[in-house]
């Protein structure tokens, strides 16, 4: 009995080594060339490359202050991102962060550990022109014009129906014009031409009548 469990014990040993090597296998290998471009008082930018021919699905970030008082997780899925924007960070202050990269079957190994350095507030740092390269700039630029071009078009389309309406409103003030000088125009010579009402004749006629005479002889 004790030899059946020796022997069922070293199977399972065998089956989770086995296991253990596939999905080692599967994992995606770690990112390459991670760089901190953009450093401001408050942000970051990282950046890395991943290795051709895996299928990668996410990443996950490692941040840490080198003093050890702070330590954050960044971890996204269902995206071919290869750049990260780290926020909310403290100035002049230094961080490390390592990224992993996320496949089918799991994580990669953490890449090399990367050292950079946020920059004072009162220090010059290169203006939104020089952000043209990050994603997550572009993105805003873009519905920033996107937002500007749909307000000038409806800007433009309310000013031309108000031309429309103020032309329409004038030209029908005219016409309305033209009828009612049409109707004056009509109306005087027709006064103008009527002929008063002569008296009947029986008056006249009265006054050349001749009465009869009426002569009486006495016998």
């Amino acid at each position: 009995m004790a030899q059946l469990t020796v022997y069922l014990n070293s199977i399972a040993l065998v089956i989770f080594s086995c296991h253990s090597c596939m999905v080692g296998a599967n994992r995606p290998p770690a990112p390459v060339n991670v760089t901190v471009t953009h450093l401001k008082p408050d942000s970051a930018t990282v950046s890395w490359d991943v290795p051709e021919g895996d299928v990668i699905i996410g990443y996950a970030i490692s941040q840490q202050r080198q003093d050890g008082q702070m330590q954050r997780f960044i971890r996204e899925v269902n995206t071919t991102n290869r750049a990260c924007v780290l926020w909310d960070l403290d100035e002049e202050t230094d961080y490390i962060i390592q990224v992993q990269s996320i496949g089918l079957y799991g994580e990669s190994q953490a890449s090399k550990r990367v050292h950079f350095r946020t920059l004072k507030k009162s220090d010059r740092f290169p203006s939104n022109s020089s952000n043209q390269d990050d994603p997550t700039v572009q993105g805003v630029d873009k519905s920033r014009h996107l937002q500007t071009g749909e307000l000038i078009i409806i800007v433009v389309v309310l000013i031309m129906w108000a031309a429309v309406i103020a032309l329409f409103c004038r030209q029908y003030d005219i016409i309305k014009d033209n009828d009612s000088n049409n109707n004056k125009e009509k109306a005087k010579p027709s006064s103008e031409h009527s002929t008063p009402e002569r008296p009947s004749g029986g008056l006249l006629r009265s006054k050349f009548q001749k009465t009869p005479s009426i002569n009486i002889i006495e016998v």
